[in-house]
């Protein structure tokens, strides 16, 4: 006997769908995937991180927000991610076709930055979302990993908390680890003052 495979679905689908239950969904390969309650040190770690980069962009005039709530979908797979900080280029959005009615963005052109603070479903961040924020051209890609969750290839064995800087380079993603008190480079920000030891002390 033979299983149905279970109907996958489309971005626009997804879109009709989306409940207004205060949970975050995302949609992954048309599949929809409930995001799990963060904890109180992941809430202050994604808190602490959007702090620092509003005073910067402030600080520059840049005409960049973050969003309380937005979606970067992918161009190619039926996927939608809903970032733990998603800096948006205000004078770029004019060019979504999505933004004004789903507050959704899919030109890399209006995300500087994105950032995922990693808890248990750390293979996202690693490697879904690594790949698609990659192929979509997202200039800036960080990788929190405060609480030292990911594979120790990436983080070191002992496993140590890190933060991932991924710099597209050529069409790829560059890679680069701060640990301690190592001040965080940032492409989009290059004054930033901002240590990798901050944002994990920002957890306790």
């Amino acid at each position: 006997m033979t299983q149905a495979l279970p109907k996958l679905l489309t971005f626009d689908e997804f879109s009709e769908w989306y409940p207004n239950d205060g949970k975050r969904y995302e949609l992954h390969n048309g599949v929809i995937i409930e995001m799990p309650s963060p904890t109180g040190a992941h809430e202050k770690v994604v808190g602490f991180i959007a702090r620092k980069l509003t005073v910067e962009f402030d600080r520059l005039n840049f005409p960049y927000t973050i969003p309380k709530t937005a979606l970067v979908k992918t161009p190619t797979a039926e996927s939608a991610y809903s970032p733990d900080v998603l800096l948006l280029n205000l004078d770029n959005l004019d060019n979504e076709p999505l933004f004004e009615k789903q507050s959704t963005v899919s030109l890399a052109a209006s995300v500087p930055i994105v950032i995922e603070v990693v808890s248990t479903n750390w293979r996202d961040d690693y490697y879904n979302k690594f790949r698609d924020y990659e192929e979509m051209g997202i200039p800036e890609y960080w990788i929190a990993d405060y609480a030292a969750l990911g594979a120790r290839k990436f983080i070191g064995n002992p496993k140590q908390p890190t933060i991932f800087v991924c710099e597209l380079v050529d069409g790829e993603y560059q890679m680069t680890s701060f640990q301690g008190n190592t001040a965080i480079s940032s492409p989009t920000f290059p004054q930033l003052n901002l240590t990798a030891q901050q944002i994990f002390n920002a957890a306790n």
